[in-house]
């Protein structure tokens, strides 16, 4: 017993000797607050290392004197390494904080759900693109800043007065709704001609979602939506402005302040002014390569401060332009006339949209939106003026109930739309469209379990002249982990069709507008499937990937026929169907040195099938790409961005046989290169190379726009059938026809601008 005593007394004297000589360090692990569960702390040049506790907790024990480096890792977020000196037998805590990687911090969305959600969580996958990525390659108009989405394409329809619309995945622009702070005010003219003039300064973000959402939005969400949501007042810069200019004599400026009006309201007010009014005529043919332009936009966001955070937004926006293309040698004086031919279009148009929470316990949302647009329009001697008013309001609930999250609501929209067109007569009386749609939908978001979300919804509307219409959706989402998420959508849209308003060919030109039937609505099916992977590296390398597929039928496709007799075209309801399917890949790479790559590609084949043939959709390409390649060397503060596109050949229209201009389109790209200087306090200076590679569609054409020597088609001759004849005058038996169109008419150009920023 004494034996064994004096042993256990001599290593328990040991021991103290030992401890006494080392120490420890402990502590947490935290991030923003909070702490990190299961991250790394590897102690640098000792082969240790342990991981945190579900309460973030490390530890090492046993430590001599000395100087220790602890790196602290942890998935989505930045590693971090801290110096600790441990002098003897001391006893170190001291807590590691990490920093979230920059693409962890998930942005809150609206568009896919119609209610704020973290992007992460959403069911329906929503791509969000900020107005830095935008800056990468700046533009004068956010139709024109599109063109670097991948799946997305501002398509321009007319080479005379260059207005155009916006395709997603293929589909053309009436398929796509574009909304304003959740509000569809940009719709049928406004699609055509009004979609440049939102100011890019007022700008937060741009929310694009790809496939049907008529469950919520209703008519035109068929290919997608775009929702451009407008800066806070609250949170906006005190004061902003970017000026740029091009060495093709463009000029654009926006400008943005704020102001408190009183202690419960802010202001945001921005302005947008583009001005080119420079004559190129750089293919020869006598008419304009670009559409000469004198645009303003003026807008106004007022945000009341209300008990309880309850919401109260009113805003408005003006926006008046004046355009023209044609003959080289058009004045004012020929408007209208069928001596010079000149396209010449002025366009005004109000806007109003707001909302309002009730000041009830339940979450009640009521909004508003009213717009007018008027315009005035000469297609050489053919004269088309419009006027449409549109009014929309909405009341949504919005309630959690345990696992469901529901959304309710109930819509009214009233459109009137007049032309002087046989859009609008009838028997010679012109009949106003007058159209009354009321809505109803039910949304019930249901969380299953932490990883598993399913979501339905459905959509009752009545039109007013097409009846009752039902668009029912469903949605999935599979968190496999954090850094792996896959999501289902499937659901219907429905689309009712506004042919002059929508279709800028039907006015142009000298073919004649042949509509054979009563145009029925069209129906869509349509499922996606979205992944989503994330890979972090230790040293704040970043990877994403973005995987999507998808499949659009349709039933009553509306098809523009220029094939079945060259002197028309013919719009009718397709007899068969209509497929748009296909897949699209967005790669994101960053690394901690300041570069970074953002990459995307799309291949689709959009087809209709008509009494048993299938053809491929006219102006439609089967592969896109676009990248954006960015580099910051932070110690002389320059960045560095390399952006482009590149687009497949697609079918192109074409006047018959005779006519010598390529019936597909090459495979063609526009490049751009800027640099950009942020040395100074709050000024940014830019300025770089558009169109690189000085790629125009005349580029082994004979020529783009045909028979510029006879816009009014004077010397045409016709056969006993209305069809053109050859003649020596008339080789290729053509008409006028400025509707071949498939890429920008401008040529390689440079340009340089100054931002400045007071916040």
């Amino acid at each position: 017993m004494r034996l064994s005593f004096t042993l256990t007394g001599m290593l328990t004297l040991v021991n103290m000797l030992l401890m006494a000589q080392t120490g420890t360090i402990s502590g947490r692990v935290k991030a923003a607050n909070e702490v990190v569960q299961f991250a790394s702390v590897v102690m640098i040049g000792v082969n240790d290392g342990v991981l945190t506790d579900s309460l973030g907790n490390y530890s090492f024990k046993n430590l001599k004197a000395g100087i220790y480096k602890l790196r602290s890792s942890a998935q989505g977020y930045l590693s971090s390494v801290k110096t600790i000196t441990v002098t003897e037998g001391e006893n170190v805590v001291t807590d590691l904080v990490l920093t979230k990687h920059q693409h962890q911090l998930d942005e809150v969305v609206i568009t896919g759900t119609l209610k704020e959600v973290k992007r992460i969580e959403s069911p329906v996958p929503v791509e969000v693109y900020s107005p830095a990525f935008f800056k990468k390659n700046p533009t004068p108009s956010i139709f024109d800043a599109l063109q670097n989405v991948n799946g997305v394409r501002p398509q321009l329809n007319c080479n005379v007065c260059n207005t155009g619309d916006i395709h997603i995945n293929g589909l053309e622009g009436p398929y796509t709704m574009v909304l304003i702070d959740g509000m569809p005010i940009v719709s049928s003219l406004a699609t055509v001609y009004g979609l440049s003039g939102i100011p890019n300064c007022i700008v937060e973000r741009i929310e694009i979602v790809k496939g049907p959402a008529s469950s919520l939005y209703g008519s035109e969400a068929v290919g997608g939506l775009i929702n451009i949501i407008t800066k806070s007042p609250t949170t906006a810069p005190i004061v902003s402005a970017d000026v740029m200019a091009t060495s093709w004599k463009e000029f654009n400026a926006d400008l943005g302040f704020k102001f408190n009006a009183g202690k419960n309201a802010s202001v945001l007010t921005g302005a947008n002014y583009f001005k080119y009014d420079n004559i190129v005529d750089i293919n020869n043919d006598n008419f304009t390569d670009v559409t000469l332009q004198d645009r303003f936009s003026l807008f106004q966001k007022w945000n009341f401060q209300r008990k309880e955070g309850r919401a109260l937004n009113l805003a408005a926006r003006y926006f008046g332009e004046d355009r023209w293309g044609g003959d080289v040698r058009w004045t004012k004086a020929f408007r209208g006339g069928d001596s010079i031919y000149g396209e010449s279009i002025y366009t005004k148009r109000w806007e109003l949209l707001g909302n309002y929470q009730l000041p009830t316990k339940e979450k009640l949302m009521l909004s508003l939106s009213y717009n007018d647009h008027d315009q005035d329009s000469r297609y050489g001697k053919i004269i088309y003026d419009a006027a449409q008013r549109i009014a929309f309001t909405q009341l949504t609930w919005d309630k959690t109930i345990k696992r469901h999250d529901l959304l309710a609501g109930a819509a009214l929209r009233y459109t009137f739309y007049d032309d002087n067109t046989a859009a609008t007569a009838i028997n010679s009386i012109n009949k106003p469209d007058k159209i009354w749609l009321p809505g109803i939908f039910l949304q019930d978001e249901i969380t299953l379990s932490h990883d598993h979300k399913f979501l339905a919804g459905f959509r009752y509307d009545h039109n007013s002249r097409h009846g009752n219409i039902f668009t029912p959706r469903i949605a999935y989402k599979w968190s496999i982990n954090s850094t792996n998420i896959v999501r289902l959508n499937a659901g219907t849209g429905f689309r009712v069709v506004n042919l002059f308003t929508e279709d800028h060919a039907a006015l142009t030109g000298a073919r004649f507008v042949e509509v054979k039937n009563e145009l029925k609505p069209e129906k869509s099916y349509n499922a996606n499937i979205n992944y989503i992977k994330k890979i972090y590296g230790r040293n704040g390398m970043f990877i994403g990937i973005e995987l999507t597929g998808w499949y659009t039928y349709f039933n009553n496709r509306i098809i523009a026929d220029y094939d079945t007799d060259p002197n028309k075209i013919i719009y009718d309801n397709i007899n068969g169907f209509a497929e748009s399917k296909g897949m699209s890949a967005n790669l994101d790479i960053s690394w901690r040195n300041g570069l970074k790559i953002l990459a995307g590609a799309t291949y689709m084949h959009v087809t209709t099938t008509e009494n048993g043939v299938k053809e491929q959709q006219i102006l439609t390409e089967k592969f896109t790409g676009t990248w954006a390649v960015s580099y910051k060397i932070k110690k002389i503060d320059l960045a560095f961005d390399y952006t482009g596109n590149i687009y497949g050949p697609m079918r192109l229209p074409l006047l018959g046989k005779l006519d010598p201009r390529l019936a597909n389109s090459p495979v063609w790209s526009i490049q751009n290169i800027q640099l950009l200087y942020s040395g100074f306090k709050k000024c940014e200076i830019y300025g770089g190379v558009k169109n690189l590679l000085n790629f125009t569609p005349a580029k082994n054409n004979p020529f783009i726009i045909a028979r510029t020597d006879d816009p009014f088609d004077k010397h045409v001759q016709y056969d006993s059938n209305g069809q053109v004849m050859a003649t020596p005058s008339n080789p290729y038996a053509l008409t006028f026809d400025p509707t071949y169109m498939f890429a920008p008419n401008q040529g390689i150009r440079g340009f340089m601008g100054v931002r400045y920023t007071l916040k």
